[in-house]
């Protein structure tokens, strides 16, 4: 990470903000870059375990989804869908690991337009085990008090809904 800065830049730029006449934006400006900041770190956290397995999160959030799916496979569409990614993306992430032996595509049995994305055993012992090394590195020392995560789970899905991300059943 680096060393700390002696202050909060973000704290420092809502005052900017206020000072410069826009204290009503003030508060959400530094909520949302707070937000983005959270992520860039996150990400970078999830990114140094993934990277001894090879992996990039794109490429291991596929994984595991094809390793929770009934038969190891989905249709590429279903899986740009349930990621919230691009079609362009998904195939992207399939080409590169497919070429790392880790999911391969097959033609759907019933639906000849359809191309499925198939994990092979490789990929779902590497799902696997990037996934322990995950829960044991980031998801069990994610930095969030015990008390603080299901608040940002119900704000950030809230927020979610309200942006049109999904639907409550």
């Amino acid at each position: 990470m680096g060393t700390p800065l002696p202050r909060d830049p973000i704290a420092d730029a809502r005052r900017n903000w206020e000072d410069h006449g826009w204290a009503e934006v003030a508060a959400p400006m530094a909520a949302i870059t707070a937000i983005m900041r959270t992520q860039q770190i996150l990400l970078a956290r999830i990114e140094v375990v993934l990277k001894p397995f090879g992996l990039t999160f794109a490429r291991y959030e596929l994984l595991a989804l094809l390793s929770f799916a009934r038969n190891g496979s989905l249709p590429m569409k279903k899986a740009s869908t349930l990621l919230q990614v691009h079609l362009t993306s998904i195939t992207n992430a399939v080409d590169r690991l497919q070429d790392a032996g880790l999911v391969r595509r097959s033609p759907h049995p019933t639906d000849g337009r359809t191309t499925l994305v198939e994990l092979t055993s490789e990929g779902r012992t590497l799902a696997k085990r990037s996934t322990t090394a995950l829960n044991a590195e980031v998801f069990s020392a994610s930095g969030f008090g015990p008390g603080d995560i299901d608040q940002l789970i119900r704000i950030l899905g809230d927020f979610r809904r309200n942006a049109g991300d999904f639907m409550d059943s």
